[in-house]
């Protein structure tokens, strides 16, 4: 599939070989913060049929990892974004979730739920214009609804939800 915010790029699963690319990245486009840790390979190996990347020959130009949760029927999960600096703003990350939404759509999925450290600012505001809602947290930081040690100690998160519509049929195929 080729896309128009970024000409020349094509969008496809990720695989296992994806992995060592990815997380190659991570630091440079977090401004240091080296996340990688957030994105052992089992993401690639087990969740290819609903992750992606966008890629023109070996450039990576952005990815997303996500899922369908086999403990809520009826919901996926957008576990990490990301998208190269030079095509922030022109609609890449909206690419990727309306992708990520479609295949959500097509297993009965009503809901989609992500989250985000607190200190990303540009993170809440893309998820806030994409439609999503800030869900109640156990603490506030900077005006933010917060779960404090989400996935650690010391590791804040804003959590977000959005419901979608949902497609008729069951999806082609399993998950």
């Amino acid at each position: 599939m080729t896309c128009g915010p970024v000409d020349g790029y094509a969008l496809r699963n990720i695989v296992e070989s994806d992995h060592p690319r990815v997380i190659a990245v991570v630091p440079d486009w977090w401004g240091g913060r080296d996340l990688a840790w957030m994105l052992p390979r089992l993401f690639f190996i087990h969740f290819g049929n609903t992750s992606f990347v966008l890629e023109r020959g070996d450039e990576l130009g952005a990815f997303l990892v996500g899922f369908l949760s086999p403990a809520r029927p009826s919901e996926g999960y957008i576990h990490f974004v990301g998208v190269h600096p030079e095509h922030r703003g022109r609609g890449v990350g909206r690419l990727l979730y309306d992708r990520f939404f479609d295949i959500c759509r097509a297993y009965g999925r009503d809901t989609v739920r992500s989250c985000t450290s607190p200190v990303n600012r540009g993170s809440v505001e893309f998820h806030r214009r994409l439609g999503f809602d800030l869900v109640s947290g156990n603490a506030e930081m900077d005006g933010l609804p917060v779960t404090l040690d989400y996935n650690r100690p010391g590791d804040p998160k804003v959590l977000f939800v959005r419901r979608i519509g949902v497609s008729s049929g069951n999806g082609p195929g399993r998950p």
